[in-house]
């Protein structure tokens, strides 16, 4: 666990690893984010980083929300680390928006969770936020997008890191049942939440339900295989960013206003996937990227 860790921080940072660095471990309590602590904490020597914990309280399992935040204060005062923790309300996010307009609860505390740690990360003077994403967490949401009919961009799934390198993600290669038997062997202590077998999520239902059948009746090696799909999507899709990018400088041009100008000519003579893609490419820049489909 601590090697693949560490193999997966030293690619960090365009390959110039997390040395000299300070990183903010997201914890919510759980076990995956639980046992990033304790193997950032095992590394933090070896590959000369230092350690912060943060802890987002998104306040919607009352007194097992505060409860979790007082557990993960704990774990930072036993690993020696500094600790921060900030509450949020992603309920008072949804309020006085239209049925269309208006993020779902989980879409507003992964907002809200997004920022927080911005804030905590900025506060802490640290350079990245390392969140607890792993291997079972990417073959969901590859699962997830192609059943509600993703493109290619999204069959890329979760990226190692953000764009701008900021957050790191060293776990996404290791599986759920790889973590837990860590943590087990350990005798690690982690929080439960509820929330996590609650059907009414389509993850949930994905996790529990769906995938367990996939593994068993078609490939046991599902994870490895969708993890590898995702991965093979974002290099690709990061080579074709880099070519449309470059042709949109013949055909989108931003005016001193602000407006993205885009040229009406040579449309029919591009490749129907290059114009889509360039289409795409302005409606994004111009802050339309959330509900973008294929029909637009």
């Amino acid at each position: 666990m601590l090697d693949r860790v560490a193999r997966a921080l030293a690619a960090a940072n365009a390959g110039g690893g997390v040395r000299g660095r300070r990183l903010l471990a997201a914890v919510s309590g759980g076990l995956d984010s639980t046992v990033l602590a304790h193997a950032l904490a095992g590394l933090r020597e070896s590959c000369g980083f230092e350690l912060a914990i943060g802890h987002v309280d998104h306040g919607l399992r009352g007194e097992a929300s505060e409860a979790d935040a007082r557990a993960v204060e704990a774990l930072a005062t036993e690993l020696g680390a500094r600790f921060a923790c900030e509450r949020v309300d992603p309920s008072a996010l949804r309020e006085g928006r239209s049925s269309r307009d208006r993020p779902t609860l989980q879409e507003a505390a992964r907002v809200l969770r997004r920022d927080a740690l911005e804030q905590m990360r900025t506060a802490l003077d640290c350079q990245h936020v390392v969140t607890a994403h792993q291997a079972d967490d990417q073959a969901e949401t590859v699962l997830l997008r192609l059943l509600r009919g993703s493109g290619p961009d999204g069959l890329g799934g979760i990226p190692e890191a953000s764009v701008d390198g900021v957050v790191l993600r060293p776990l996404l290669a290791i599986t759920r049942e790889e973590i837990g038997t860590w943590a087990r062997e350990r005798k690690l202590a982690w929080r439960e939440d509820a929330s996590n077998t609650d059907p009414r999520y389509a993850r949930n239902r994905l996790r529990h339900e769906v995938l367990p059948g996939l593994r068993r009746d078609f490939n046991p090696r599902l994870l490895r295989v969708l993890g590898d799909l995702a991965e093979a999507q974002r290099r690709e899709n990061e080579w074709l960013e880099a070519q449309v990018r470059e042709e949109a400088e013949k055909v989108v041009r931003r005016e001193l206003d602000g407006t993205l100008r885009l040229s009406a000519t040579g449309w029919r003579d591009r490749p129907e996937a290059l114009a889509r893609r360039l289409v795409r490419l302005a409606l994004r820049e111009s802050g339309l990227g959330r509900d973008l489909s294929r029909t637009h």
